[in-house]
């Protein structure tokens, strides 16, 4: 008897300690995949003197989208005229965006320029919003930005070619995520390895005119392999399981740490160092996607219990 008491009591104690591990393991595979692009945007950095921001991005994005066809095989899956016209919009904006953010990264800090090129998807996020407390994060986001950008008491050692070039894959971020949804329609993988593709061949004349023969020197092909694992297959993979085991709000407040973490890894394996100032700054616009992730997320709650009670009165 004494025996089947303990063996009850064990399962009852490990029940806890295993939904504690299930509720966790998206949380770290959500943190260990910013952490991985951040540690492979530094490595990247490192790139520069011998191929450039050019070559960088090329070594990145081709072969991600080479990973990334060999996992999804993207052909398996039939696509409609307008399926390739998405793909294509979606691919570009892809591609401009990892090859401006490089180009970025030549003059200005990684944790800077992730935190400016964060209000990209903070303006999709809040276009159509009117609710008052999102003009809060606005002004979270704008206070941000006036510290960093090279203007009146800002951040002003930074470089204004610089900030142009992350303010333009701020922009293209955007454009992604608009087309993206656009091309909502495919598989998921398909269209994760077709815009890849897509985004491979608009970097890559960049990449060849810039380095040229370079590009395929053995052992910067490896390093340029590891970015592309580091900063692509890693990451999406890690928020893969995380999008589908994380609320959408919870993933969205996670997410919106990647500026600290890669300042953080850019601080340990770069030594950038930032002043008091730009941490403020990213810490401003960290509370601005965070605040907005929130506030999104109750909002849609409330429209479901709205329509909740029209549907079931009284």
């Amino acid at each position: 008897m004494s025996n089947q008491t303990n063996l009850s009591s064990g399962a009852a104690a490990s029940a806890p300690a295993s939904a504690t591990l299930t509720a966790l393991l998206p949380v770290a595979a959500l943190i260990g995949g910013i952490v991985s692009l951040a540690v492979g945007s530094s490595l990247a950095k490192q790139l520069f003197p011998a191929v450039g921001a050019q070559g960088t991005t090329t070594y990145r994005v081709v072969f991600s989208a080479l990973l990334l066809i060999a996992i999804w095989r993207p052909w398996r899956w039939p696509l409609t005229a307008r399926d390739v016209r998405s793909v294509i919009l979606y691919g570009v904006a892809l591609g401009a965006m990892n090859l401006l953010f490089y180009m970025a990264l030549k003059t200005i800090p990684l944790g800077i320029a992730v935190a400016i090129e964060f209000t990209g998807p903070l303006v999709v996020a809040m276009a159509s919003s009117r609710r008052l407390v999102d003009f809060v994060w606005i002004a979270f986001a704008v206070a941000g930005l006036a510290l960093l950008l090279p203007f009146g008491h800002g951040a002003s050692s930074l470089d204004p070619v610089g900030v142009a070039y992350v303010l333009a894959a701020a922009v293209c971020w955007a454009l992604y995520i608009i087309f993206g949804q656009r091309a909502g329609s495919l598989h998921g993988g398909q269209a994760v390895a077709l815009g890849m593709s897509v985004a491979a061949l608009t970097v890559l004349p960049f990449g060849v005119a810039h380095a040229g023969m370079a590009l395929l020197d053995p052992s910067l092909l490896l390093i340029g392999l590891g970015v592309a694992i580091l900063s692509s297959t890693i990451p999406y993979s890690l928020e893969m399981v995380a999008l589908k085991r994380l609320p959408r709000h919870t993933f969205g407040i996670l997410l919106s740490m990647e500026p600290a973490i890669s300042a953080l890894a850019a601080l340990v394996i770069l030594g950038e160092h930032l002043s008091g100032l730009e941490w403020l700054a990213i810490v401003s616009i960290i509370v601005a996607s965070a605040g907005s992730t929130v506030t999104a997320h109750r909002a849609r709650m409330a429209k479901l219990q709205a329509e909740r009670d029209l549907i079931m009165p009284g």
